[in-house]
């Protein structure tokens, strides 16, 4: 080692190299994926946390405040900003991307972590002189530090205007959503200030790891033997991971018996299969299977009743995810790629047909976060046609007497309930069935005769199911 000093820094001090924290350069490196490549923190996450326990020294506990850090910062992103346009000296779009994103992790370890201030700020503005220069660390101490002068609440006093003046200005500021979902959200649900409060609290919530157990290949008594494994709330076939946990880790999903997918999304696969039908019960079709949860599902119930299922799928590598998930079916089944809009099977070929339609996906914000600030009203416009032509092309497939369930996993009513109406008056022969005894021991369904659910009353994603039975 040279016995020479380090050179002195412009200041005289001697010059420190800034200190690289894994944890913190991982989730800078997740967040400025979903920023740049509009990625989600979902696929983006994991092959980075798994190419760190690689390296070697990245333990359990630093996936989880990782993992944290940019869901955190993600979930609450609406609020920081608001924070912190009120310590910068710019309008935020003049602030550089990848300093407004070491501005809300360490915004984010302040104000909604036990992370001590000074702890939060230092590691802050080392993460800045690593990714951004010794230069912009100065700026994102000194922004940090006046942060560091208020706790939550009293910076959400400062910089969200009263309930009784604007009501949903309010709560998007509180709750980190966008204005237009705030109204949108309200409509849907109804009622008075409290419910609203609830589901966006929910949506900030982390949601559980939801297993399911695929019949007749697994059983949810043989989940429940893994760690912090505890019982589904609605579904027969539902195990939750109350402590989170790698389900990748659990042999019955790792050979394809068992699977990661919503209790809302299992609860509307089930309510389609068990719809009642008049006449025969062989052949089911999932007119929208990507990425293959419902269908695989699906494919394990047909299975056991002796009937088939057609699982389609648009866009061809979703339809690789799908076979890939119905790989090992103890039952017949296929997989295609084609347009749920252009069919390539003839009218009237199946008993049941899920069209669980592409939408905003307003109802899973608690998984993707960063949906919210993606998503505009005018996304409606184009989704809309799409759903509308989906919903008349299943009542097209499905056969005189049999059913078809029309879900999104949006609570939005212009993709829920507005979509089905207008359909069903373009066909005279086909009523609305009431869907909600297919939901047996679910509380809090609604005056029907379709369903939805909500994160803050059902522990779910807000999925919506239409059921609707062709009569002529």
């Amino acid at each position: 080692m040279s016995d020479q000093p380090r050179r002195p820094h412009k200041t005289g001090k001697p010059y420190r190299r800034p200190q690289k924290d894994p944890v913190r350069i991982l989730a800078f490196e997740a967040l400025r994926a979903v920023d740049e490549r509009d990625a989600y923190a979902n696929l983006v996450l994991p092959p980075l946390l798994r190419k760190a326990r690689d390296k070697g020294g990245f333990e359990a506990r630093d996936a989880a405040l990782a993992t944290e850090l940019v869901y955190g910062t993600l979930r609450r992103q609406g609020t920081y900003d608001a924070i912190i346009a009120e310590c910068v000296d710019r309008p935020l779009r003049e602030v550089d991307p990848p300093v407004l994103d070491v501005l809300s992790l360490g915004a984010h370890q302040l104000l909604g972590t036990r992370i001590p201030t000074h702890a939060a700020v230092s590691a802050s503005v080392e993460l800045a002189r690593v990714v951004l220069g010794d230069g912009r660390a100065k700026f994102v101490n000194a922004v940090l530090r006046k942060i560091a002068q208020e706790d939550l609440d009293g910076w959400l006093a400062k910089v969200a205007p009263p309930y009784d003046d604007d009501p949903e200005d309010h709560l998007a500021v509180v709750h980190s959503h966008p204005r237009w979902v705030v109204s949108a959200l309200w409509d849907s649900l109804g009622g008075g200030r409290a419910g609203i409060e609830r589901l966006l609290e929910a949506d900030n919530e982390r949601p559980e790891v939801t297993l399911v157990a695929r019949p007749g290949r697994s059983t949810a008594e043989e989940l429940l033997h893994e760690e912090s494994a505890v019982a589904g709330r609605w579904s027969p076939y539902a195990v939750r991971l109350s402590e989170g946990g790698e389900p990748g880790a659990v042999d019955a999903v790792r050979e394809g018996r068992a699977g990661v997918q919503d209790e809302g999304s299992q609860l509307v696969a089930l309510a389609l299969a068990n719809a009642p039908l008049e006449g025969r019960d062989e052949k089911w079709l999932d007119g929208c299977a990507g990425p293959g949860g419902k269908a695989a599902l699906l494919a394990a119930l047909a299975a056991v009743r002796g009937a088939v299922l057609l699982a389609s799928e648009k866009q061809p590598h979703r339809a690789g995810l799908v076979a890939k998930a119905l790989a090992g079916n103890p039952g017949p089944y296929q997989v295609i790629a084609a347009d749920g809009t252009r069919p390539p099977w003839q009218p009237g070929s199946f008993d049941r047909v899920l069209m669980d339609v592409p939408c905003t996906g307003l109802g899973a914000l608690r998984r993707r976060p960063e949906a919210r600030w993606r998503r505009r009203p005018e996304d409606l416009e184009g989704f809309g046609p799409l759903q509308r032509g989906l919903l008349s092309t299943a009542l097209d497939s499905v056969r005189v007497g049999g059913v078809v369930g029309y879900a999104t996993c949006s609570p939005h009513l212009a993709e829920t309930r507005a979509v089905v109406e207008d359909v069903l008056k373009q066909w005279p022969s086909a009523e609305l069935v009431d869907a909600r005894p297919l939901f047996p021991g679910v509380p809090e369904l609604g005056e029907g005769p379709d369903v939805q659910l909500w994160p803050h009353v059902h522990g779910t994603d807000a999925m919506y199911l239409a059921v609707i039975r062709r009569t002529g």
